[in-house]
């Protein structure tokens, strides 16, 4: 089934949404907001997949879903922790700068928490008090779990991912060195994130879904022109289920935390750093990975950031071209 919360107050307004995103049916009977129905998803989840039949099936009231109405189907969040599972990323942008990979990379998963409390809507700009903050775009998969018990090994943690969705994980490159450079990880250069208009559960996604991973093309692109088509479920080093444990390994998780995937990266077929989509590659998730590729080859980056007016979507079609997520379309302000 596929879940939305339409805008509507701090938390949104909990719908079911058809499997085509055409239509949309209030679940207020079930739940008022989708963290209301994850605090009791045992309870909720079988009522709100009936409510979805019914709706797939013309069998009850049914209004127009716009995406452009959707806020973040989880407005704010009890924690929001972002992984680096595809490691080709970060190994990129290590040899752009002549920094060694540690062989930690490849076993212990990067992760950072970032700010919850308010995403913004898949629509929403991108505000940007200042081009110098170096404004880019992190297309990622995201996932929901259920309530995580600390110390939950990697394939029991599988089974506590509730729903599957998309992430813009909005980063201020500019800010960034600064703020490593004191030793204490992202805060400023993170900004809020943006979610898909909806989130799925992972029965609905077929084989799309399997191993912990998402597999098909991201689409993200650049001013209307193809920036990334990269497969989500190819060089992703940690799947979900090694993100959630590495989360968990000391704490507990709450029923509604999100977990990232980080930017979503693929290796050339000649196992290079990668082409454009232009040139016959799978593109890019990210510019800072454009700058980087660019620094490999030749001496300096050529692609600038984002600027104001520039835009971003980022989406994931199924097999018959048909928009699983919705999409993610934002300007800089």
């Amino acid at each position: 089934m596929k879940l939305a919360s339409l805008k509507q107050g701090r938390d949104g307004r909990l719908v079911v949404v058809s499997d085509d995103l055409a239509w949309y049916a209030d679940a207020a009977a079930v739940a008022p907001t989708m963290q209301a129905a994850l605090d009791n998803w045992a309870d909720a989840a079988p009522r709100l997949a009936a409510l979805a039949e019914d709706l797939n099936h013309d069998a009850i009231p049914k209004e127009r879903f716009h995406e452009r109405d959707a806020a973040s189907p989880l407005p704010r969040a009890y924690q929001w922790a972002d992984g680096s599972a595809y490691v080709n990323h970060v190994a990129l942008v290590r040899q752009a700068r002549g920094a060694e990979m540690p062989d930690s990379f490849w076993h212990d998963p990067l992760m950072y928490q970032g700010g919850s409390d308010a995403f913004l809507g898949p629509r929403d700009p991108i505000p940007l008090g200042d081009p110098a903050w170096g404004c880019d775009m992190e297309a990622e998969v995201v996932v929901v779990t259920d309530d995580v018990p600390a110390g939950i090994d990697a394939v029991a943690a599988r089974s506590k991912i509730l729903l599957v969705g998309l992430t813009n994980d909005v980063s201020l490159r500019g800010l960034i060195p600064g703020e490593l450079a004191k030793g204490f990880g992202f805060f400023q250069s993170k900004p809020s994130s943006a979610m898909s208009p909806v989130f799925v559960t992972p029965d609905a996604l077929g084989e799309r879904w399997r191993d912990g991973k998402l597999h098909g093309t991201l689409c993200v692109d650049l001013n209307g022109q193809p920036l990334g088509r990269a497969d989500a479920g190819v060089d992703m080093t940690f799947d979900f289920g090694q993100l959630i444990a590495h989360a968990a390994k000391t704490r507990n998780l709450g029923a509604g935390t999100i977990i990232g995937s980080g930017t979503v990266s693929n290796r050339d077929s000649d196992g290079g750093p990668g082409r454009p989509v232009d040139d016959g590659g799978v593109g890019y998730s990210c510019l800072a990975e454009v700058r980087t590729v660019e620094t490999i080859r030749h001496g300096k980056p050529s692609t600038p950031f984002m600027k104001r007016g520039d835009t971003v979507c980022i989406w994931m079609d199924d097999e018959r071209h048909h928009s699983i997520f919705g999409a993610i379309e934002q300007s800089v302000a």
